[in-house]
């Protein structure tokens, strides 16, 4: 069973005068994958994270996760999917200023129902596999693009999500920065999380293993990627 399943997906937006974003759009995500979606401004690409990532609905077609159809799950339903199952990465980060990088992680656990172990050892851990345990007490506007990228990606781990989307993870970044920030997710994948990436750059999409391109809202490629990308420490990147 696929983790995610795309079935004959379209988008319309407006009413009277409309415009159709996605058009007839279907394909499968196993779990484990790590699946670069790209193509060029006004291809749909974000529409259609947003909508396999249970942020917004289909006009027509069926979205399936983990088997069962979201179109017979309510708002309330789809929030609380969302925060169990879902991780979400955005090109503005999208930290609170007026907290500190510890509450911007802890965030999402406010409104989660895992409690088995404290919610400051959740936090510490998370922000230690990205490399951010000396910036717990530190304001976003203390660090650096590439480090608020990083509890952007720590608060998107804090509930041990299924599968996370980023969305141009990268394009408020320097490519030293943005290199870094692909490292984690590509070190995520190999630890067995699910990963959707939206991007317009090739050099950010031959981190993943497989590239579906857009155009006008249609699927015109969806291929393997044979990736022999060498880590820092001289090994492979499987």
């Amino acid at each position: 069973m696929a983790l995610i399943s795309a079935k004959n997906i379209t988008k319309v937006y407006g009413d009277g005068v409309t415009t159709k974003v996605l058009n007839d759009i279907s394909f499968d995500i196993q779990e484990g994958e790590f699946v670069a979606i790209m193509g060029p401004s006004g291809s749909g690409k974000s529409t259609l994270m947003h909508i396999l990532g249970l942020l917004d609905r289909q006009t027509s077609g069926e979205c399936f996760f983990k088997g069962n159809n979201t179109k017979d799950f309510s708002d309330d339903e789809l929030a609380y999917l969302r925060n169990k199952e879902i991780g979400f990465v955005f090109q503005s980060f999208n930290l609170l200023a007026r907290t500190d990088v510890f509450e911007n992680v802890k965030l999402p656990l406010i409104y989660s129902s895992k409690k088995s172990v404290s919610e400051e050892e959740i936090v510490r851990r998370v922000a230690a596999s990205v490399g951010l345990s000396h910036r717990l007490n530190n304001w976003p506007s203390q660090l650096s693009g590439g480090e608020q990228q990083r509890v952007a990606i720590a608060r998107a781990l804090v509930n041990d999500p299924t599968v996370i989307f980023a969305d141009e993870p990268t394009g408020n970044l320097d490519s030293k920065s943005g290199e870094q920030v692909m490292e984690i997710l590509q070190k995520l994948n190999n630890e067995g999380k699910t990963i959707i990436l939206v991007t317009h750059e090739t050099i950010t999409a031959q981190h993943a293993r497989r590239i579906i391109r857009l155009k006008d809202g249609q699927i015109i490629s969806d291929e393997k990627v044979n990736n022999q990308r060498i880590a820092k420490n001289g090994e492979q990147l499987k």
